[in-house]
């Protein structure tokens, strides 16, 4: 004869577990597992020690620094080389120094000759109206071309030293959202939102009119520039990250800038290579105090608006939250 069981004494048998375990609801295992915490890994001072020192002879065995004469060699052909060298180039440089020519000296070329090429044939020469913007793009181009390098270089250094790497999917590395971006900087402002509005368009518009009439008027690449990159700054300071890296982000940055670049590079050593070799260039130098005139000027003055705009915003972004 069977006896019934209970429902809940029928719960704590066997056949009523393996049921569980073979339907998929249940595990025969559960809570019946001991599970004990692991305590944590403490060394010994004394071991600690002991390995210690150990490791420190067995440096000393293999790289005896001390008692290596190859080592000592060394040493002592490098102080006397580094005397050597710093001995040379002093000389080196007060040899060079001695020869220039003195200080405001009235017929020092750059007093008589510089100056006056500048004044008296920039216009021909360049066909900017503006003396200045001749000289720094015509003149002086490789010049600028070495500061619009350097501004590259400095950003990428920032980049390096404070950027904040992110997950796979893109995500900053301190949780950065849209939400929590007062982290960085109040957001919501209606105040400055409002006023953003109202001003970046204008400010746009201005470091635009300013890159592309320095060849006729105060202006330029650089100051232009500035301006674009002052708008880019308050655009982000009223509607944050999430809005500005619609159009504006880090490969937007690296690809302009390199386009701006290699365009100014290129420009500029196929003016020199004419120039330097007496070849005519096909480039005209157009009616001065029109906007389509100065030859390369013009580009030139793009490019390094966009070098400089683009890296005023990203050292900005940079110190101020690392992601980009």
């Amino acid at each position: 004869m069977s006896k019934k069981v209970s429902e809940k004494d029928y719960e704590h048998t066997l056949s009523f577990r393996l049921k569980q375990w073979l339907d998929g609801s249940g595990d025969l295992l559960l809570d019946h597992v001991e599970m004990k915490p692991q305590k944590p890994f403490t060394e010994d001072k004394k071991t600690v020690i002991k390995r210690r020192k150990e490791k420190r002879q067995t440096f000393e065995k293999v790289y005896d620094l001390k008692n290596n004469p190859e080592v000592r060699v060394f040493r002592k052909a490098y102080r006397i080389f580094s005397v050597l060298f710093c001995l040379f180039l002093v000389t080196m440089l007060l040899t060079a120094v001695s020869n220039l020519p003195s200080f405001g000296n009235a017929s020092n070329p750059v007093n008589n000759e510089v100056s006056e090429r500048y004044i008296e044939s920039g216009l021909q020469e360049t066909g900017a109206v503006n003396i200045v913007t001749g000289m720094i793009l015509d003149y002086r181009a490789f010049d600028t071309l070495g500061e619009s390098h350097v501004l590259f270089i400095a950003t990428c250094t920032v980049l390096i030293l404070l950027r904040i790497d992110g997950d796979k999917k893109g995500r900053s590395g301190m949780g950065y959202s849209m939400e929590n971006d007062r982290i960085y900087e109040p957001k919501n402002d209606i105040i400055l939102q409002t006023v953003a509005r109202i001003l970046v368009p204008p400010i746009f518009i201005f470091g635009i009119y300013i890159i592309l009439c320095g060849h006729l008027g105060p202006g330029g690449g650089f100051s232009g520039g500035a301006v674009i990159g002052a708008g880019l700054i308050l655009y982000l300071n009223a509607f944050g990250f999430a809005k500005t890296e619609r159009f504006f982000t880090q490969k937007t940055y690296r690809r302009t800038s390199f386009c701006a670049l290699a365009c100014y590079a290129l420009a500029k050593s196929y003016s020199f290579y004419t120039g330097a070799n007496h070849i005519e260039s096909v480039i005209p130098l157009g009616t001065p105090g029109a906007i389509l005139s100065s030859g390369l000027i013009l580009i030139l003055n793009i490019c390094v608006g966009i070098v400089v705009a683009g890296t005023m915003y990203t050292f900005y972004v940079m110190f101020r939250k690392g992601a980009y």
